[in-house]
C-alpha cells in the first residue's frame, strides 16, 4: 500500500501500486510524499517542462552547460 501525503501531512489518498500513486500525485499537481512499505519519495509529479525560461514553480531557468565547475578551457587557434 502507497500513501499520499500532502506538504502539511494530512493524507490524501491510499494506493495498491505505485503506478496508481504516482498517477493520483500527478492529477493532484502540488509537492506530496508517496510513503511505500520500502521507501518514501518526494516532490511535485508530472512537472518536467521549463517554459518561456521559468520552471513550473516560477523560478528562472539559467543552468548553462558551459559554465559548469570543471569544464575543458578551449584554445583559440
Amino acid at each position: 500500500m502507497y500513501k499520499i501525503i500532502s506538504k502539511n501531512g494530512l493524507p490524501l489518498n491510499s494506493c495498491p501500486t505505485l503506478d496508481e500513486a504516482m498517477a493520483f500525485a500527478k492529477i493532484v499537481g502540488t509537492f506530496v510524499t508517496i510513503k511505500g512499505p520500502d521507501f518514501e519519495v518526494c516532490g511535485r509529479f508530472g512537472v518536467d517542462t521549463v517554459q518561456d525560461g521559468l520552471c513550473p514553480d516560477g523560478v528562472a531557468y539559467d543552468w548553462n552547460k558551459a559554465s559548469r565547475i570543471g569544464r575543458m578551457k578551449r584554445t583559440i587557434n
